[in-house]
């Protein structure tokens, strides 16, 4: 009986495991031996070079320049972008004022502003950076941004911003966390919906504030999905290729000031055509976000609170 079992098993799992090891396993064993070549991506033929890639790369200012920003967007957005999520998602659940019959109540259409919130959710990404890419366009007649300081006197705040060395790199981060806060207030909603209200009702007529209930109840009771949720946000940070590619100046410019590695890639790929030297950096930004993954997972991790 147990050798059918595994038999089952073993057959049941046996397609979804293949097809991993094709389309996912694969992959990054063609890139690491890629990696290891001076090939062009134009001829068939390629020199081994060892590992003559990464020292370039080691010694490269560009590519330390580029990860230097993704180091910037995966300390700073998943942070604001989960925290945003947590203090919407809290407001839209236990945020109400009390009635009658209920203590803990969500706002007065909660409903519509999840809706609001997930919108940019089912915008194409490109859409989103071309629409902020006009947001952001400097003069004061066509700028969005620009247009609407002018109008209430704050002419003296107008600026280039995606033209700014200083805050291009600010203001494509802030569309990002645009672009994304919404899922995860949608997330941390539903989360919050299974934490039994007698829980928070307890809290609160024990004389607990939004403020206790959120940090030793709500918080506690999520640290796993915000975990997951991390995670996935800071994968979505150490990419940022489409925001940075439609809405930079001239492809991570002003003057390298919003490169970041996917960009960077891309370009030593299908614009330099150096194939070995582009699959290096691709090795370079696994390790990175495995590195990130793994960390985030231990130091993170807490013992499970039942409820």
């Amino acid at each position: 009986m147990r050798h059918g079992k595994y038999r089952f098993i073993v057959g049941f799992l046996a397609l979804p495991l293949i097809l991993y090891a094709v389309f996912v396993i694969s992959p990054f064993v063609q890139a690491f031996q890629i990696s290891m070549t001076d090939w062009s991506g134009l001829v068939g033929t390629a020199k081994f070079v060892g590992l003559d890639n990464f020292q370039r790369l080691w010694e490269s200012a560009d590519f330390w320049n580029a990860l230097r920003h993704n180091i910037y967007m995966l300390l700073a957005i998943p942070v604001i972008t989960l925290g945003l999520g947590l203090f919407f998602a809290f407001m839209l659940n236990v945020g109400g004022k009390r009635k009658k019959n209920e203590v803990v109540t969500g706002v007065t259409g909660s409903k519509f502003y999840r809706f609001v919130y997930f919108f940019p959710q089912v915008i194409s990404i490109t859409i989103i950076a071309v629409i902020w890419f006009n947001i952001y366009n400097p003069d004061p007649n066509d700028g969005m941004l620009n247009s609407l300081l002018g109008a209430v006197g704050l002419d003296s705040l107008q600026n280039a911003w995606l033209g700014e060395k200083s805050i291009a790199l600010l203001c494509i981060s802030a569309v990002m966390v645009w672009a994304n806060v919404g899922f995860y207030v949608v997330l941390f909603s539903a989360a919050m919906a299974s934490i039994p209200r007698e829980i928070y009702e307890a809290a609160l007529l024990d004389g607990a504030n939004r403020f206790h209930t959120f940090f030793r109840i709500t918080l506690p009771l999520l640290w796993d999905t915000v975990q997951t949720g991390w995670v996935y946000m800071g994968i979505i940070a150490l990419d940022a290729f489409a925001l940075v590619q439609i809405m930079s100046v001239n492809n991570g410019g002003p003057d390298g000031a919003t490169d970041v590695m996917p960009l960077r890639l891309y370009q030593t790929a299908f614009r330099d055509s150096q194939f070995g030297y582009a699959s290096a950096m691709g090795i370079a930004m696994l390790i990175v976000t495995m590195a990130f993954a793994v960390l985030t997972m231990r130091f993170a991790r807490r013992e499970r609170i039942e409820f």
